[in-house]
């Protein structure tokens, strides 16, 4: 049985669980630039206890962030489906096209091809007991991905339409990481212009002192 989500004009207070440096930072860019209330949750990976001494599986069984609790208690997870939720919330802000239409389409081919080629095909990048041999093909393979970013980008700002949606926010989250591989985004230079522009927008500057005003959870 399906089990209705509160409706849209109901979920007025939020909680929004988060751990530093995860794609838990694409819907906190959402959060801010929806200017919405909000609670944030900061949850240790490892531990998997929270800032405010819960259980975070008893929230997101998983056992990822992130995930969004909402006024009535339920929880959403699964960043695409987070951002989208959230941008429908407030439709006048243009973060999403309106449903039904092909530009929203367009945005959801763009944020599965996000989760599933860029964020699921950097990930073993993060395993440093992987042999060099093994990723340099993860990398070859991701730089397909980040080749084929860069086109599209090449004359345009945004990845749809003229202005700033959610898959924005979670290609700059996980472009994000790239630093951390020793990947240098300046062999993109599209995509470097890019994170450039997204990295100034004021949601990303205010979601990252939010976050660091949280300590760690041990």
């Amino acid at each position: 049985m399906w089990v209705a989500i509160s409706p849209l004009s109901e979920a007025l207070t939020m909680k929004l669980y988060f751990a530093p440096d995860t794609c838990s930072f694409s819907p906190h860019i959402v959060l801010q630039e929806l200017g919405m209330p909000y609670e944030l949750v900061r949850v240790n990976n490892r531990t998997k206890r929270t800032s405010t001494g819960e259980d975070f599986l008893a929230i997101n069984p998983k056992g990822y962030v992130a995930a969004l609790e909402l006024e009535t208690g339920e929880a959403l997870t699964e960043g695409p489906a987070i951002v989208q939720y959230l941008a429908d919330l407030r439709p006048e802000a243009g973060l999403a096209p309106a449903a039904g239409t092909l530009a929203r389409v367009r945005l959801q081919e763009w944020l599965n091809f996000i989760t599933s080629e860029v964020h699921a095909g950097s990930s073993p990048l993060f395993n440093r007991a992987l042999p060099e041999e093994a990723l340099v093909i993860f990398r070859d393979r991701l730089f397909r991905r980040l080749d084929f970013i860069e086109v599209n980008l090449a004359s345009r700002d945004y990845l749809v339409g003229d202005g700033f949606t959610v898959a924005d926010a979670y290609l700059f989250t996980v472009l994000g990481w790239m630093k951390g591989f020793s990947i240098d985004l300046d062999r993109w230079p599209a995509i470097a212009l890019y994170m450039q522009r997204i990295d100034t927008r004021a949601s990303v500057q205010s979601a990252l002192a939010r976050e660091a005003e949280i300590p760690p959870v041990e």
